[in-house]
């Protein structure tokens, strides 16, 4: 497959991602709406689950086809992204506030799934084993933690306000059409990254971990990326740092997890390091709320973050 081929594969697959993720989002808060369901219950794990999509379809094709690397660099990317891009981005822009219940429970959550996923890993360092790896049982435990975290999330709904009047009201049939066409477009873009990706780390000699953690990783955040730009643009202090240490704590508890379980992950020494990155960054977060204007995430803490990224981009592709 030739390069040109690869990348229109890759960006056709994240254009039907993000779209069929839209799509899927709609429909089912308007059939929560309609069946007069809590919609700030349903809407919460739908916009939750939904925000993690493209990750979950993306890792369970990655899982069926065996590109170990992609699944864990997927997840593991766009985490850092998550963190030091487009938090970091948005903090450089205007610097945000950050609500007393993330810098305490959902940043700390954060923290514990990348330590676990680390300890999990290190099989050859803590258990004599000849590889490092995520099995089936590691992927349940995973897994097991995600349910937590949504009952968390429901928890919190119900402290809220349910407001049904910013959810379109759509017919039966639109409903219908939504959330099916939403499904086919995420397996289809899902299906169409994966054989881009792989065909793209071969046609330009990068590794699958490579692409992993930056065209795809990337790919998958681009939506958190620039509803996040474009709120801190409108200088929108209300922008939720919960939100993105949320779509984190799914991606490895519930997105890591269920790819473990459908197929064990190999873990290599660089993905090992990418982990480890990964927890120094979120610890990183957790620090600079009571570094300067305490509970605050400001202007040169979110440039030093993009700086970080900068950097280990540039490492990364350098020794990849």
């Amino acid at each position: 497959m030739s390069l040109f081929i690869a990348i229109l594969l890759v960006v056709g697959g994240f254009v039907a991602l993000v779209k069929g993720a839209d799509l899927l989002v709609a429909g089912a808060s308007s059939l929560a709406k309609m069946l007069g369901v809590s919609t700030l219950l349903v809407g919460l794990t739908v916009v939750a689950l939904g925000t993690s999509m493209p990750e979950l379809v993306v890792n369970v094709f990655a899982a069926l086809k065996g590109t170990s690397d992609i699944a864990v660099g997927n997840i593991i990317g766009s985490n850092i992204s998550n963190i030091a891009l487009v938090l970091g981005l948005s903090a450089a822009i205007f610097p945000m506030r950050v609500q007393n219940s993330t810098i305490w429970k959902e940043i700390p959550f954060a923290l514990l799934a990348v330590v676990l996923v680390s300890i999990m890993a290190s099989d050859v360092a803590l258990s004599g084993l000849a590889s490092d790896q995520l099995t089936r049982g590691d992927g349940l435990v995973l897994v097991s933690f995600s349910v937590i975290f949504l009952y968390y999330i429901l928890g919190l709904a119900r402290q809220g306000k349910a407001d049904l009047d910013e959810v379109p009201s759509l017919s039966k049939q639109r409903i219908v059409i939504y959330i099916l066409f939403g499904m086919v477009a995420l397996v289809v873009g899902g299906k169409l990254v994966i054989e881009g990706a792989v065909s793209l780390a071969t046609a330009i000699g990068l590794s699958e971990r490579v692409i992993g953690l930056t065209v795809v990783a990337l790919g998958t955040s681009l939506p958190e990326l620039v509803t996040s730009v474009v709120a801190a643009l409108r200088k929108q202090p209300d922008l939720s740092v919960g939100n993105i240490v949320g779509s984190n704590i799914l991606n490895v508890f519930m997105v890591l997890g269920i790819s473990a379980s459908i197929a064990p992950l190999p873990f290599s020494d660089a993905a090992l390091f990418d982990a480890i990155f990964n927890t120094l960054i979120t610890l990183l977060l957790f620090l600079f709320m009571f570094v300067g204007h305490k509970h605050k995430l400001e202007r040169w803490q979110g440039i030093s973050f993009v700086v970080m990224y900068v950097m280990y981009m540039s490492y990364t592709v350098i020794n990849g």
